[in-house]
This record gives C-alpha cells, sequence and structure tokens, in this order.
C-alpha cells in the first residue's frame, strides 16, 4: 500500500495539512526530488527509532535511490547502518516525493500479492505449456508442429521477437523456420549456441555438423532493433533438433525480468525438442514406407505377397503386367485363384511350408493370365512380425517362359544325343533287315497256307516269326515316339507300369552292359504328372546305372506309398560316386563321362522335372558299392 502526499488541498490552511499530517498513523515523510526531507510525522520517526536509525540516517541511506516517473509509485528496501534492512514506499507527485514506512504486515501484504501473482503467472505459464503439449502431439508434419510452437510463443512471451529454426539432427541443414520480426542480414545460417547451454545439456561437440552449428559463449541478435535476448537449444536423446531465440525490441515498453523469460523457454524448448523428435522419426518412418512401398511396386521383378490366409495383398506391377490382371482384381484374392487348378496342389505345398518359416529358394510354376498362361520361377522368403511369428508370405521372382521353352528343346536335344547311337543302330541294324524278314516270312507263311496240312507246322513257325517281326518294328516306332516333344498336360499315371516301360527301351543298353534288372513294386494310387517327362526321368537313370556297370551288376526298382507320397528308389551296384562329384551331379553340364559319351544335361533335366511334379530327388553313393537315387512325388488330395 502507497501512501501519496499531495500537498494541502485548495483553499485548506497549512496548519490544517500539517495537523494532518502528523496525526497520520502511518510513518511518513516529504522530501524534494533529491531525497532530501522537507518534513516528517512523529509516526515516521517513531518508524525510524524501532529499527535502530534516526531520520537522518534513513534519508542518509535513501541517498541515490532513484525517484519514481511523475505519478508513479514503488516499494524501496534501504539497508541501515546496523545491517538491518527496512522496506519504505516512494510516490512522486510534482516536485515532491513521499516516503512512507512499511510495517510488518503491510510487507506481509505486499509479498501474497506478489507471491499470488506468480503464482497466477506460473499457472498461466503451465496452462500454455499443456496446451502446446496436446498441439505439438496432435501436428501431422513439421511444418503444423512449428505453427503450434509459434503460438505458443506468442501467448508465453507477447511482444517480443522471437525465431524458431528446426534443423536436420545428422546434417545440420535447415528444415523449417518461422521468425517474428525483421532478421538481420545473415541471421538464418549457422545456428549459435551458448556454451553454458551446450555443457548443461551435455551435448557432444563431434556430433554438431560441422560450420552449421557454432558455439560461443554468447548468442549474437537476430533481430533488428533488439536490446537483449535469450536463447534455448532443442536436444532430445543427446542430439540437436534446433533452437528457439527470444529477443526484447527497444519498442516494448513493459518491464520484463530477463530470468523468468530464460526459464520458461527452457521448459517449452525441452517440450517442443521431443515432439520434434519424434516429429522427424515419423516422417522418416512415413519415407521409408512409401519408397520401400514404390520400390516394390516398380521393381523390375515379379512381387506378390500374401498374408497367413493365403489372400494376395501385393500385386506390383511387372507381375501385372505379366498377367494382364490389374491390381484392383487380385488383391484380396486367393493366391491360388492365380495359378491353374492342377498346380494348386505344389502351390499349397510351397505356401505351406513358406508360412512355417521355411524358406523355399526356387521353385517354378505356371501362373494364369487374360490370354493363358505364363511360366514363372519364384523364390519365398517368409514377413516375420516383431515378435518373429510369421504373417505372411513375399515371393520374388521372373518370367521364365522363353527359357522354359529353350529347355525344353535341350530336353529333347538331350533325349536324341542320348539315344543317337542307339537311333543309327535301329535305323540300319534292325529297321532294313527287320522289314525283309517280315515281308519273307509273310510270302513263305502264304505258301505254307496253300500246301495244306503237309506244311501246317512250318506255318505255325512263320506267324511266330511275323509276330516277332513286327514286335521289333513296333519296339523301333515307339523310341521315334518317345524322342518327339512331350505335350506338358498331366495325367493320371501309373508308376509301376511307367517302369516297366522305361526297362523295355533300356533292353538294348541293358544287355550291353550285361546287367539284370529286379523288379519289386508296391501297391500305388494314379499319380498325376505329364507321362513322357517321367518316362524320360526313368530311362535317364536307368541308363546311367547301367553305364556305371559296364562288367554286369544289378538294376534294382523299388516302389512304395507311404503316406501322401509315392517314394521310387532306382539302384545300382555300379562303381559310385565320389565325394567331391556327389554334389555337382545335378549342375548343368557337369559330367564324368568322357568326352563324346555325355553332356551334362541328363540328372539337371531329370531334377527340374522330378520338381516341377512337386517331388523331390535325393542321391547316395558310396565308391565301388553303387548308387541309389530316391524320387518322392506328392498325391493329390
Amino acid at each position: 500500500m502507497t501512501t501519496e502526499s499531495r500537498g494541502p488541498p485548495e483553499g485548506l490552511p497549512a496548519e490544517v495539512f500539517r495537523a494532518f499530517f502528523e496525526s497520520l498513523e502511518q510513518p511518513a515523510a516529504l522530501c524534494d526530488l533529491e531525497l532530501r526531507p522537507l518534513a516528517c510525522n512523529p509516526a515516521f520517526m517513531r518508524f525510524c527509532f524501532e529499527h535502530g536509525a534516526t531520520v537522518a540516517q534513513m534519508m542518509e541511506a535513501l541517498a541515490g535511490t532513484k525517484v519514481p516517473d511523475e505519478g508513479a509509485s514503488c516499494d524501496v528496501e534501504v539497508t541501515l547502518p546496523e545491517g538491518s534492512a527496512v522496506v519504505v514506499g516512494l510516490a512522486r507527485r510534482g516536485a515532491a516525493v513521499s516516503v512512507v514506512g512499511r510495517r510488518e504486515p503491510e510487507l506481509m501484504r505486499g509479498q501474497l500479492v506478489m507471491v499470488e501473482q506468480a503464482l497466477l503467472e506460473q499457472a498461466r505459464t503451465e496452462g500454455v505449456l499443456l496446451d502446446l503439449g496436446r498441439s505439438v502431439a496432435e501436428a501431422g508434419s513439421e511444418e503444423e508442429l512449428v505453427a503450434a510452437v509459434a503460438r505458443g510463443v506468442k501467448e508465453l512471451f507477447p511482444g517480443r521477437s522471437f525465431c524458431i529454426r528446426i534443423i536436420d539432427a545428422r546434417t545440420g541443414g535447415l528444415t523449417s523456420l518461422y521468425a517474428e520480426g525483421r532478421l538481420r542480414e545473415g541471421s538464418r545460417e549457422p545456428l549459435v549456441l551458448k556454451r553454458s547451454a551446450v555443457d548443461k545439456l551435455h551435448l557432444s561437440l563431434e556430433r554438431l555438423p560441422e560450420g552449421r552449428v557454432v558455439v560461443a559463449p554468447r548468442v549474437p541478435l537476430l533481430f533488428e532493433s533488439s536490446t537483449a535476448g535469450v536463447s534455448a537449444p532443442l536436444v532430445a536423446s543427446g542430439q540437436l533438433y534446433g533452437v528457439i531465440n527470444l529477443e526484447y525490441p527497444s519498442t516494448l515498453t513493459e518491464e520484463v525480468d530477463v530470468s523468468h523469460d530464460d526459464r520458461v523457454l527452457v521448459q517449452l524448448a525441452n517440450q517442443v525438442a521431443v515432439a520434434v523428435k519424434n516429429a522427424k522419426l515419423i516422417d522418416e518412418l512415413t519415407f521409408v514406407r512409401k519408397y520401400l512401398e514404390e520400390l516394390l511396386e516398380k521393381a523390375n521383378a515379379l512381387i506378390v505377397v500374401v498374408n497367413r490366409d493365403k489372400k494376395v495383398v501385393v500385386f506390383n506391377q511387372a507381375i501385372s503386367r505379366l498377367t494382364g490382371f490389374s491390381k484392383e482384381e487380385v488383391l484380396g484374392r486367393d493366391a491360388s485363384w492365380l495359378v491353374p487348378e492342377d498346380e494348386r496342389l505344389r502351390l499349397g505345398s510351397v505356401a505351406a511350408a513358406a508360412l512355417r518359416g521355411e524358406p523355399v529358394p526356387n521353385f517354378e510354376l505356371r501362373l494364369r493370365t487374360r490370354t493363358g498362361e505364363a511360366r514363372v520361377s519364384f523364390a519365398t522368403s517368409s514377413a516375420l512380425t516383431s515378435q518373429g511369428e510369421v504373417e505372411g508370405v513375399m515371393a520374388i521372382g521372373q518370367d521364365v517362359t522363353v527359357v522354359t521353352q529353350l529347355e525344353q528343346r535341350v530336353i529333347q536335344a538331350e533325349k536324341l544325343a542320348s539315344m543317337g547311337q542307339l537311333a543309327a543302330s535301329v535305323a540300319h541294324e534292325i529297321n532294313n533287315p527287320m522289314t525283309a524278314v517280315v515281308t519273307y516270312a509273310d510270302v513263305l507263311l502264304q505258301r505254307a497256307m496253300m500246301a495244306g496240312t503237309a506244311a501246317a507246322a512250318d506255318a505255325e513257325k512263320l506267324k511266330k516269326i511275323l509276330e516277332s517281326g513286327h514286335r521289333i518294328l513296333r519296339f523301333t516306332r515307339d523310341l521315334t515316339s518317345y524322342a518327339r516333344p512331350a505335350k506338358e498336360r498331366p495325367e493320371p499315371v501309373q508308376l509301376n507300369a511307367l517302369l516297366d516301360t522305361a526297362v523295355g527301351y533300356c533292353e538294348h543298353v541293358v544287355a550291353q552292359a550285361r546287367v539284370s534288372v529286379e523288379r519289386d513294386y508296391g501297391e500305388l494310387p494314379m499319380l498325376s504328372g505329364v507321362k513322357a517327362n517321367l518316362l524320360q526321368v526313368f530311362v535317364n537313370l536307368i541308363t546311367n546305372a547301367c553305364h556305371a556297370m559296364q562288367g554286369g551288376g544289378q538294376v534294382s526298382l523299388r516302389t512304395r506309398r507311404e503316406g501322401r507320397e509315392v517314394v521310387v528308389w532306382v539302384k545300382d551296384t555300379g562303381s559310385g560316386i565320389s565325394p567331391e562329384h556327389l554334389s555337382r551331379i545335378f549342375e548343368p553340364f557337369f559330367t564324368t563321362k568322357t568326352e563324346g559319351k555325355g553332356t551334362g544335361l541328363g540328372l539337371s533335366i531329370v531334377q527340374r522335372i522330378v520338381e516341377k511334379h512337386g517331388g523331390q530327388l535325393s542321391v547316395e553313393s558310396e565308391l565301388g558299392r553303387g548308387t541309389l537315387f530316391t524320387l518322392r512325388f506328392p498325391l493329390a488330395d
């Protein structure tokens, strides 16, 4: 509370005013503008005495105190000679200054008012910071975040100039800038941090981007006509994300508490730094996600992703171009829709393995297209959750339609190559002589039949000769049929009968190698497969077995059903395969035969045919004790 001395009211005698002044209970004195005493009441004298000082000593202690402006008032703490301190109120009216001593209750009331004001200001600050926290949390981009921070700074520090700069934590490059006020030339970059703030926040100088961030004892002013300022770096997890500068323009009239502003600005910067870090992470994750999506979509490879329910969730442009089906037509469909019906069993087994977390490095299948079919080669990998559980399967592949056509030609060439010597022998040694045999036998039979009962025994013998001759000619025709390209359309196949046919094709090789064939067939259901291709598999394996037993031996053919599989074993008692060669026998063009005896494609083609039927081919061998090939084919449901 301030007591003001206004002088005697107009028309009031000086004696009356003096009597009133001296009767005041408050300690009061009147001084000139130099704080020299003009008058004081008895209460003021007692006030000085109570605090161990005279009026003169009180006035001497007041000497040098700044006098308030006209019409203003203030409280001043005065230190007395004995070291005690009192508070007096100064009020100026014209050329007179009133001095009023503050007693303890008045001081307490003043302090309570100050505390109340401080609490109200703190509550306002906390309210603004709380609202700011909500705003930055809801910001969808760095631009929205900076705008929210700017609104908070305006509300917390009205009338001040301020600048918000956000940088890339790795490069130090400026990514956002917001300023209220006229910036000086060249003040945008670099960022200048106060050394004491860097030390307090434990920022590593080595991690600060060189040339873009400078550490100095003082931070230069950024705005024109600023008189002072404070700044706070935006630091989260030991990384610098920017800085907020707050400055006081020369036009600011209100009295400011710089230390209070500094404390509040640091609070705000700590809150904003975390929000900026999160916004940067979200932006980075969004960019990476979009980049990966674009990469999958535009990749020059066939990419399909299915979830645990085997529904297609990714179908990129490359496979869309190949099949002619748009993404909208395929997404959400079952993956089996993409393949012909006879391929669904293989696709199902591959998908089941991948969903169990087993990688399938390479498999081929036919895909449906709008105009027909295409053959593709895929490799799969499992998509895992953060807990390591399989949530889907990604298949990446390429169109091998042309490659497959070339492979068919290679297969055909391999067939002809493996039978080249036989074909020449059949053509010259069998066809021509047997044609003559059959022709003359038929003539002799006709004569014998005309001769009557006398030549009946000869006629029977001639019939057997004709029958055997025709059998040999049919055999040559079968060989010709085997050499023709096969149509890749599955059909029901009886493997036991197919093995017998393969043995028949290899009779010349078996006889030449002087080996015997042992058959041990189990009862088998019909198998869905390409008959000609499967026949080629067994002919190739039996031929290889005979080549490994040139001095005689035995080929064992055994079949059994095991659960949902049909198993075929082809075993020989030949020379065996050395360990260094065993791991390479399925490589294309790898052969241990002498030059001119083999192309090295036989077993590679055999393996490919078995895998195309959804089967598996394995081999065991021991030098000097023979080789065992095991073929496993899945049965259709």
